[in-house]
């Protein structure tokens, strides 16, 4: 019963067209090889590479803004209108090559605005000074100065506005000065880092040249990750190739072996089944025989015996007794000896060895890849160690080597002339640094005298009402403005001079050098020839080529170009022609594409088991009658119910007064159960057993040829489209292992390139230094020394009306003397306080 559920299970499947039928499978057999994936992993996974050179980048400096940014625009704004002539390119030219045939005038025109600036220095230098000197002696004569002799309202506007802007001069003065202690403490802060960093620079751009061959090596060192990834990918590819064709193949292969055991348990179902049948169909017929003369036996006598007039009741059982009959008649079932006869001696083929030899055939596909792929996966081995072998041309071949050296002798040479100069640098800022804290604390100083004088001043006139606490403090007031007024004259001069200097050489620094540096026309300069004296020419210096200007380089440079772009050697070397991918898989890719496996055809039907399958298809078992059968199943083996019958005359035998007629009437109950227990139930047992088979062969016969006809052509459709979908997952899967590698070499040589590029050889380190050097002495250095004196300018320029409003303001902060006598003398006398001396000058 099993077997027959499994082999109904894979019925169902009819065709109507051996067209159509091989066009469904050729889709089913097509489908799995269209749609595959890579099993092979592409793309190819990102490889992970060593950072060579990291230890020689120059890291880039950068202007850090910060809370000075705003004063160092404004310190930029004013040198832009002192100097607002061009590059200086002819002044330049003439003074590098020939110093005294420079032309004197034309270097005053090109400084005007700095001798402008001088000119108004020496001014303030002379005056200042006089000024002060002639004040002191005009005092001492008590011909200027002095007290206010009267009181009158309109002093009271003057004086406030006197101490106004006083006051107001005072703070400007004071926020200048603090912004010098600033200026001035930054150039501290940043000139021997700025230094340090500049050798630092110096020293890595020399350590990046000299290690440009080293690095090359190193990077080409680095084949050896692809390399390995490769290597690793060769030990498992054939093993991967076979399972990915079993993988692929299985469900078609499988499912037609699965239809084959079908088909072939549908033959030894259908041989079990007819067998049974004839037998049974047989074993009836004698039955029947056997059968029919016993009830022909029963029938006479229980006729004889019920029809006796001395039976009572016994009519009912005489209608019974009278259909003693066979129901059915088994003669007349067809034969099925000659469908028999057809299949006789079936299966001939062993089907159970030759689906073990297709399934051992198509199981070693993975170890049989193994096998056949082994000599060319060796072969690819011996190609990628070939390709490392080419890329030592890299190393061997790179020019950079022979120009390195003098560029490595020239940073030396800079480095060791740098050195005395950063060391006398350091001292000088020193001695400037100290200079610029004593005059921000004689200003301060200044400031504070100012401050306390209005505070003391201010204090006196409110106490007006109290002569003799208002003349203490006013007094005290005045004398502090004055003192403030004394030391403004004494350090002026040398306040000017400090500004002057420092203003002289970072003035000139920001608008000769930074700005033409930041805008490239030093480079410029540089690259026009005659404008540098033999000495000075630094292609020549480095063993560089005429043709080679500095600006273009350094735009190559600060693009990312590699050193030998920059130094015009692609002539000699292009980079591109080693980096070419197909240079080293080349070989690689042609092996494979050439290389082929023929796989051993899978048999899963061979010409026995088609003669078999021909022969069950051809035997016309589904020709057979099998409704007689059903027709003849449904009829009872016995018309009247034999044991009903003899339970009728048990009953009847119990109510007869004829001893004779009760003994006759038991002894017939008694045989018909006979009959009933060894004939019928035995008849009835061996119709269930044919229905059986009549069920099962009924069910087989309609579909049974299609079904052998489509497992021949399913079979026979996978044996011929097996070596051809083999070789095509072969061939894509090839593919996708040489996309995968090959991937893994082009990773490696862009990764190449960039390192060569960005990292080993390339020219942006002298860029950076360049950027760097600019940074170093512009930004972090030249704009705070340019603060610094532009706030310190401030601070003196704002003396000169701070001088005059001190002095101004001191006759107000005085107690008033009025006169009782009317004399040449100055002299007052109060009416209620004696006399107090005040300070004269």
């Amino acid at each position: 019963m099993q077997d027959a559920a499994l082999s109904r299970g894979t019925r169902g499947f009819g065709m109507p067209c051996p067209l159509l039928l091989l066009l469904a499978f050729a889709v089913i057999l097509l489908d799995p090889v269209h749609s595959q994936q890579c099993s092979l992993g592409s793309p190819s996974p990102i490889l992970q590479f060593a950072d060579v050179g990291a230890e020689q980048r120059i890291p880039a400096h950068h202007r850090v803004p910060g809370s000075m940014d705003h004063l160092y625009a404004l310190v930029h704004g004013y040198l832009e209108v002192v100097q607002q002539n061009p590059f200086p390119t002819e002044l330049l030219r003439d003074a590098l090559n020939d110093p005294p045939s420079a032309n004197t005038s034309q270097i005053l025109q090109y400084q005007t605005g700095y001798i402008i600036c001088a000119t108004i220095a020496v001014i303030y230098f002379v005056a200042v000074p006089m000024t002060g000197l002639c004040l002191c002696c005009c005092r001492k004569h008590r011909h200027c100065g002095g007290r206010i002799k009267a009181y009158r309202r309109s002093l009271l506007c003057q004086r406030n506005l006197l101490m106004f802007c006083l006051l107001l001069t005072t703070l400007v003065i004071l926020g200048g000065v603090i912004c010098a202690f600033a200026a001035n403490q930054k150039v501290k802060e940043e000139l021997e880092p700025g230094t340090r960093d500049a050798l630092n620079t110096l020293q890595v751009l020399r350590h990046h040249m000299n290690w440009v061959p080293r690095g090359v090596q190193l990077t080409v060192e680095q084949f050896t990750v692809p390399k390995q990834q490769i290597l690793s990918d060769l030990n498992n590819v054939s093993w991967t190739i076979g399972t990915t064709i079993h993988l692929l193949l299985k469900g078609n292969v499988y499912s037609a072996m699965d239809a084959l055991k079908a088909r072939v348990q549908d033959l030894q179902n259908s041989l079990h089944h007819l067998q049974t049948l004839n037998k049974t169909v047989q074993a009836l017929i004698q039955q029947q025989d056997e059968l029919e003369a016993a009830l022909k036996d029963r029938k006479q006598s229980l006729t004889s015996l019920l029809e006796d007039p001395g039976c009572i009741y016994c009519a009912g059982a005489l209608s019974q007794a009278q259909s003693l009959e066979l129901g059915a008649n088994y003669r007349k079932v067809p034969s099925v000896e000659k469908v028999l006869k057809t299949l006789h001696g079936l299966p001939k083929a062993n089907f159970s060895e030759m689906i073990r030899r297709a399934n051992s055939s198509f199981n070693s596909i993975p170890g049989l890849a193994l096998v056949k792929m082994a000599d060319v996966v060796q072969e690819l081995k011996e190609e990628i160690e070939k390709a490392g072998q080419k890329l030592q041309s890299i190393p061997d071949n790179f020019p950079i080597s022979d120009h390195t050296r003098p560029m490595n002798d020239a940073l030396v040479k800079a480095e060791n002339k740098s050195r005395p100069y950063f060391l006398e640098a350091k001292r000088y800022e020193t001695y400037r640094w100290l200079a610029g804290i004593i005059a921000c604390t004689v200003i301060l100083l200044i400031v504070f005298c100012n401050f306390l004088g209005l505070s003391f001043g201010t204090y006196g006139l409110v106490l007006r009402e109290d002569p003799s606490d208002y003349e203490r403090r006013g007094e005290a007031g005045a004398r502090l403005l004055l003192i403030g007024v004394v030391f403004s004259f004494l350090f002026s001069w040398l306040l000017i001079l400090l500004v002057f200097g420092t203003f002289l050489l970072g003035g000139n620094v920001q608008t000769l050098v930074c700005k033409h540096w930041a805008n490239q026309e030093i480079y410029k300069f540089i690259d026009m020839p005659g404008n540098l004296p033999p000495s000075m020419n630094i292609t020549e210096h480095l063993g560089l080529k005429k043709s080679l200007k500095i600006t273009s380089a350094y735009q190559q440079c600060k693009n990312g170009a590699g050193l030998w772009e920059v130094l015009q050697l692609e002539d000699n070397y292009t980079l591109d022609k080693y980096l070419q991918v197909s240079k080293y898989t080349a070989e690689f890719q042609k092996r494979l594409d050439n290389f082929n496996i023929r796989f051993e055809d899978i048999v899963l039907l061979n010409a026995e088991g088609k003669k078999d399958l021909e022969t069950f298809r051809d035997s016309r078992i589904d020709r057979v009658d099998y409704a007689n059968f059903r027709a003849e199943m449904h009829n009872p083996v016995v018309r009247t119910n034999i044991q009903d019958l003899a339970v009728e005359l048990e009953r009847l035998s119990k109510v007869q007064n004829d001893r004779a007629l009760l003994e006759r009437l038991t002894e017939e109950a008694r045989k018909l159960k006979e009959i009933q227990n060894t004939k019928v139930l035995t008849m009835e047992d061996l119709v269930v057993k044919l229905k059986e088979s009549v069920d099962y062969l009924s069910t087989l016969g309609p579909g049974f040829q299609a079904q052998i006809n489509n497992t021949k052509s399913q079979i026979g459709l996978i044996e011929k489209m097996f070596p051809i979908q083999t070789r095509k997952i072969l061939r894509q899967e090839l593919d996708c292992f040489v996309r995968k590698e090959v991937g893994y070499v082009s990773q490696y040589l862009k990764w190449l390139r960039s390192v060569l590029t960005e990292d080993v050889a390339s020219c942006k380190p002298f860029s950076t230094a360049l950027d760097n050097g600019r940074v170093i002495l512009c930004d972090r250095i030249a704009d705070p020394w340019n603060a610094f004196w532009f706030s310190l300018g401030c601070c003196a320029f704002f003396l000169l009306p701070s001088i005059f409003f001190a002095i101004k303001t001191t006759k107000h902060f005085r107690p008033i003397r009025h006169r009782l006598v009317s004399t040449g003398s100055e002299e007052t006398y109060p009416f209620h306080i004696p006399r107090v001396t005040s300070l004269r000058l």
